[in-house]
């Protein structure tokens, strides 16, 4: 644990990296399989020598019972030729030595040096020379165990008494099966060596999308949600690179939105403010001027209120639930839409168009969307100019509109007249704060789509929403509010 510079306790970081722990623990698992592997491969090397070793022993005794009996050695007079004869004539390998016993006593061995002479032990000569029937066992000796056949011998007509002594070694017998394992155990080191530099720069591969996230997460402050990782592949480290974008594009609309919202309310409200200060003032002066300053206070209060209201619904637009879609009939909308605004103003309301079936979308900001158009109709048209209001359905989108024959927008004022507190330059009537337009193109960028404008100074304006279609089913729109405009 160690102190932060506030005082808190903050407990230190497990040593080691992920990648050095990855590397770690797949190098474990592989040395416990090699090492297993091995210990699995030894006992079975060790059952397999004891069954070379038997039957090696046994096929031993059986070429010299063979030899005995074959006429060649039927035709030795004494048990001591027909030893000599048949160890003259027989080639031993390493792994296997014999020796004769006459009458109590060594006689001769075969010609190879053993690894151990048993000939010379007095004490197995002496259990061998004993032997009447033939008998076999293992001996434990200063070269490892040695297993034995002893075979008793006598000829008719000699009076001697031998005993044929066949050894076999199990260690030289397994040495060519423990040396190949030997060489795998070499083998299977050398490979967890090249396993180990190899997963370390797989790991560090596969690792790259998190490093690079935690350096991201490193220079992100306030002022800098700029910072993006590179995204390739379609794996889960490219899929956790692309969440991780995904949360700074979040962010940084948050902080985005969140900073407007401040510079906006600071922009837009400080006039007011001013004329409300300025007017409280003059109460401490003169109060006579009470009942003249009052009604212009709430007018300058109201309107802070509508800025206000304007500013945070600006703010809840860039939250998902700000458009709620819902089975919505197009024709009664446009149709409802005109019937509230005719209130608005003398002028002459009408339909161009309207479009049939359900649509998937907000009815409640739509209205609200296109009221805010008609209102901005009325304020710059005169008595008698005509307002229209419209809909219309094509294979691709949806297309909702407020048209005026007012004086129009001139075409530098139309290039950013849906940007937060624009206006046109023309002549209105109203006393918004320009946050009106921005909140009509919020409304169509929830549904998926965009706010155009089409004006010719002197000749109107046509004010459209134009949205995408997701689908067209049994009579049913399908609007895309994904926001990307993708149908």
């Amino acid at each position: 644990m160690t102190k932060t510079a506030h005082g808190r306790m903050q407990r230190i970081p497990a040593l080691g990296s992920a990648r050095l722990r990855i590397v770690g623990w797949m190098l474990l698992l592989l040395v416990f399989g090699l090492g297993g592997t091995i210990v699995i491969s030894g006992r079975l090397l060790h059952l397999r020598t004891y069954e070379l070793t038997t039957d090696q022993l046994i096929h031993a005794a059986e070429n010299f019972r063979t030899f005995a009996k074959s006429p060649s050695g039927r035709s030795q007079n004494t048990v001591e030729d027909l030893f000599s004869h048949y160890l003259q004539g027989t080639v031993s390998s390493r792994a296997e030595s014999a020796f004769s016993i006459v009458d109590g006593q060594p006689d001769r061995r075969s010609p190879l040096e053993p690894p151990v002479r048993l000939d010379l032990d007095a004490e197995f000569v002496q259990h061998a020379a004993n032997a009447r029937q033939p008998l076999h066992g293992v001996l434990e000796t200063s070269a490892g165990p040695v297993h034995y056949a002893v075979i008793p011998v006598e000829l008719a007509g000699d009076p001697s008494r031998g005993a044929f002594v066949q050894m076999v070694y199990p260690k030289m017998v397994g040495e060519p099966l423990f040396q190949s394992l030997r060489l795998t155990a070499l083998v299977g080191a050398a490979a967890l060596a090249v396993a180990a530099a190899a997963s370390w720069v797989l790991a560090g591969r596969v690792l790259g999308p998190v490093r690079l996230i935690r350096q991201a997460a490193e220079v992100i402050s306030e002022s800098d949600l700029t910072r993006r990782i590179p995204v390739s592949g379609t794996d889960e480290m490219a899929s956790l690179a692309r969440t991780f974008n995904g949360m700074l594009d979040r962010l940084q609309t948050a902080f985005v939105v969140q900073r407007e919202f401040i510079d906006d309310a600071g922009h837009e409200l400080r006039t007011p403010l001013t004329v409300v200060r300025g007017h409280l003032d003059l109460f401490a002066k003169d109060p006579q001027r009470h009942a003249a300053s009052l009604p212009l206070i709430k007018n300058e209060v109201s309107r802070m209120d509508r800025i206000v209201h304007d500013l945070i619904l600006l703010a809840k637009a860039e939250q998902p639930d700000f458009i709620r879609v819902a089975p919505t009939n197009l024709a009664d909308l446009t149709v409802n839409v005109l019937a509230k605004a005719r209130i608005l103003g003398e002028r002459r309301w009408s339909i161009d168009a309207l479009a049939e079936g359900v649509a998937q979308v907000d009815e409640e900001r739509l209205t609200q969307a296109l009221m805010q158009l008609a209102a901005n109709a009325v304020n710059y048209t005169q008595k008698g100019d005509c307002i229209a209001v419209g809909s219309v359905v094509t294979n691709t989108e949806l297309r909702m509109w407020v048209r005026d024959t007012g004086a129009g927008v001139r075409p530098e004022d139309a290039e950013r007249i849906f940007d937060r507190f624009r206006r046109g330059e023309t002549v209105r009537r109203g006393d918004g704060a320009g946050l009106g337009l921005a909140i009509v193109n919020s409304i169509a960028k929830g549904h998926g789509g965009k706010a155009t404008l089409k004006s010719t100074p002197g000749k109107g304006a046509t004010f459209t929403l134009v949205m995408p279609l997701r689908s067209v089913t049994d009579g049913t729109v399908g609007v895309d509010n994904k926001g990307d405009g993708k149908t």
